[in-house]
């Protein structure tokens, strides 16, 4: 496997920590990274010391494009993984294996909670539609309800919040085709 850059490695931290299903504080981010890669992250004068601005920096890297668009957050909501980044995570994941990245655990609520978003989701008018192939015939606010967003969340949220439902929605071939189509009816690109 090639080596992995900084950017990287802060993401496969970030999901480790939990950011595919809820916020995580940059320091959370950088305790991981560290785990994952001792000293990579350190002061060069004091080496048992992480430098958080250097984790900060390569988190922010992850958010840009040309980096991936792993992540969506800021210092002061959290970091949350993009349906990529949660994709790019899972699949290092299973190349390097679990033992050298550890364990990922979600308890019984979170996974219980996975569920009955799965459910809902799937029993949405918005779905429906996109199942019987009349995709063309969903509305906003049907496709805003997909994601239980509305016209007061914007930007960044709205964007986190899409991007946690296709991560859920990735458990389920088809109802990630649909959540990657109703996204483009309700992603909003101001104040991104």
């Amino acid at each position: 496997m090639q080596p992995l850059a900084n950017h990287e490695l802060v993401v496969l931290a970030a999901y480790l920590a939990g950011a595919q299903f809820a916020a995580v504080d940059t320091e959370d981010i950088a305790m991981k990274a560290n785990e994952l890669a001792p000293g990579r992250f350190a002061w060069r004068k004091y080496k048992d010391q992480i430098n958080i601005d250097t984790v900060r920096k390569r988190l922010w890297d992850a958010t840009k494009q040309e980096k991936g668009s792993y992540l969506i957050g800021t210092e002061k909501s959290g970091w949350r993984l993009t349906k990529a980044g949660s994709d790019f995570a899972e699949h290092k994941l299973k190349e390097v294996g679990s033992d050298w990245l550890g364990k990922q655990r979600s308890s019984l609520n979170e996974r219980a909670s996975r569920s009955r978003e799965i459910t809902r989701m799937e029993r949405t008018d918005a779905f429906f539609k996109f199942s019987n192939g009349v995709k063309d015939q969903i509305t906003k606010s049907e496709a805003e309800r997909f994601f239980r967003v509305d016209d007061y969340v914007t930007g960044r949220s709205r964007a986190a919040k899409i991007e946690y439902f296709k991560i859920i929605a990735g458990e389920k071939e088809l109802l990630l085709s649909a959540a990657e189509f109703i996204a483009s009816l309700v992603e909003d690109d101001s104040n991104a």
